[in-house]
């Protein structure tokens, strides 16, 4: 009896386990609990694995999207294809504008109508104008008509000048608005854009074109009139008023000449002016020492005058602008009788 149960307990004790081995048996190793646990649960894994990188890649985006449409922003670029400045007063004028904005991003979102300054890029912004709302996009065209107010006088004042005397200029468009693409949160951008814009190049090929004399003043006291050709190569139409020019002659003065009502328009175009000359200073220079009867005319801005008002950041600008023209006045002397000898001493006869 005892042999036979000390043979069982034998077995027992040298047997195998579920798990192999000898009759202790063996607990299962790490790897062997994970993969009997992923066999089991590996769905659930694979949800919480959706959902963490779904909520990581999302919160990058949101973060980031700020950043994303700044930068498109900040790619694009303005092209001003015409520009009109109507009505002025000395502190406002009717702004006309039409632009075209070129974008080349995939996307294509809505900038909201903003606030901007309009400045000469390193001067102070001279006025306001809203902005309208737009798409992004390749050429997308904008309109801007309104009365602006001048805000700065010597920064409108610069503005000019550096027009009038420039081949171009660099002008800055400066504000900040609301930006909104798909269903991202609406996001906060600035819009400050430099764009060149071609200048007067101070006039370059102004001219008197037509020039008469009148031996009797009229009624308003002018004694010529004529034409003067104006060059603008520019897109930019400017309403001036009544535009004076004083007229020298080895740095004395002669006399004046304006071209009443000037709207100065793009392209080159001759506007009539009427003026008054000092005939007897004229006839003594042809006399004495320009006998040929060409005077080497100076003439510079004077005044800019609109519904009786003076627009001084137009005057101040004309008024640095200095014209050099060689002026036939022997032709004009000569539709009224007077004929020029240029010999010996010359003389009128």
């Amino acid at each position: 009896m005892a042999d036979k149960e000390f043979a069982i307990h034998n077995t027992e004790t040298n047997g195998t386990s579920e798990y192999g081995g000898n009759g202790m048996g063996k607990k299962p190793t790490f790897m062997q609990k994970y993969k009997a646990h992923m066999k089991k649960w590996w769905w659930v894994h694979l949800i919480i694995f959706i959902a963490v990188t779904l909520i990581i890649v999302l919160c990058l985006v949101y973060a980031a999207f700020p950043h994303i449409a700044q930068q498109g922003v900040d790619a694009s670029t303005i092209e001003i294809t015409s520009l009109m400045a109507l009505d002025p007063t000395p502190t406002s004028f009717h702004f006309i504008q039409d632009s075209l904005s070129h974008s080349y991003n995939t996307y294509h979102p809505w900038l909201d109508p903003f606030n901007a300054s309009l400045s000469l890029a390193g001067s102070a912004p001279y006025c306001m104008v809203v902005l309208p709302g737009t798409s992004s996009g390749d050429s997308v065209p904008a309109h801007i008509d309104q009365i602006v107010q001048v805000t700065d006088l010597e920064g409108f004042t610069d503005y000019n000048a550096a027009l009038l005397n420039s081949e171009s200029i660099q002008a800055r468009v400066n504000g900040s608005t609301w930006l909104y693409e798909m269903k991202f949160p609406a996001a906060h951008v600035s819009y400050d854009k430099i764009t060149t814009l071609t200048g007067f190049n101070s006039f370059k090929g102004f001219n008197i074109t037509d020039f008469h004399v009148s031996i009797a003043p009229n009624p308003d006291g002018t004694n010529i009139n004529g034409s003067i050709l104006i060059p603008n190569p520019t897109v930019i139409t400017f309403a001036l008023g009544n535009l004076t020019f004083n007229n020298f002659v080895d740095d004395t003065f002669i006399g004046n000449a304006t071209i009443q009502n000037l709207v100065l328009q793009r392209g080159n175009h001759s506007y009539p002016m009427v003026g008054y000359t000092n005939q007897s200073l004229v006839l003594d220079l042809i006399e004495t020492k320009y006998t040929n009867g060409i005077l080497p005319i100076k003439t510079v801005g004077n005044s800019s005058i609109y519904n009786g008002q003076h627009l001084t950041y137009y005057e101040k600008p004309f008024q640095q602008n200095v014209q050099m023209i060689q002026l036939n006045v022997g032709a004009a002397l000569a539709e009224i009788g007077l004929n020029i000898t240029s010999g010996g001493g010359g003389g009128l006869r």
